[in-house]
């Protein structure tokens, strides 16, 4: 019995240990700035290419060192607007070919920062029941987030959501704008 106390002790303060010296790891500084590695995909270099270069600073001094050149984080504006909506067929939650290419892209987007944490939000068209609608668009969503999991990118980093008709990007009753609001958006959440 005495044994398994001290065991347990031994145990409880090598967690302890642990858990507070892992907390102070990884602490990035206020002033201290952060390095992303570069996107290895062309559409992480859409992103780089959107943001805008600062020109690089050139030593005052002959005894200065010279500091790598650091790129800017995108922004978060910056990479939804790269993010590519999905879009459906009515009453369908099947991926077309199309939509497959958009999520593609998107994840390469996603691997480039791997905190980024995404919500995607499934919508439909206005035809149709709010609970089909809802259902519908949940499907959607779920969708889409299976195939960014089979492209690499881990399920705890994306959530979803279904809106049903109730955000429509084009708010006009035709086709037209039906086939934009069979869609899913993506929302960074980080």
């Amino acid at each position: 019995m005495k044994k398994q106390v001290a065991i347990g002790c031994v145990f409880l303060g090598l967690a302890a240990v642990v858990f507070n010296g892992c907390a102070k790891q990884g602490v990035v500084k206020k002033d201290e700035p952060v390095l992303q590695a570069a996107p290895t995909s062309d559409a992480g270099n859409q992103v780089k290419a959107a943001l805008p270069q600062e020109p690089a600073k050139q030593p005052q001094q002959k005894h200065e060192a010279k500091q790598p050149a650091i790129q800017p984080l995108p922004q978060a504006s910056e990479i939804k607007a790269a993010l590519e909506k999905v879009f459906f067929a009515f009453d369908s939650f099947v991926l077309s070919g199309d939509a497959r290419q958009a999520l593609a892209k998107n994840a390469e987007i996603l691997k480039g920062d791997a905190a980024m944490k995404i919500l995607i939000a499934g919508n439909c068209d206005e035809r149709g029941a709010d609970e089909y609608n809802l259902a519908l668009g949940e499907k959607r969503a779920q969708a889409a987030k299976q195939y960014l999991i089979t492209m690499g990118i881990p399920a705890e980093r994306l959530s979803t959501i279904s809106y049903g008709k109730e955000k429509p990007a084009d708010p006009e009753h035709n086709e037209a704008a039906w086939s934009q609001n069979r869609r899913d958006d993506f929302v960074i959440v980080r």
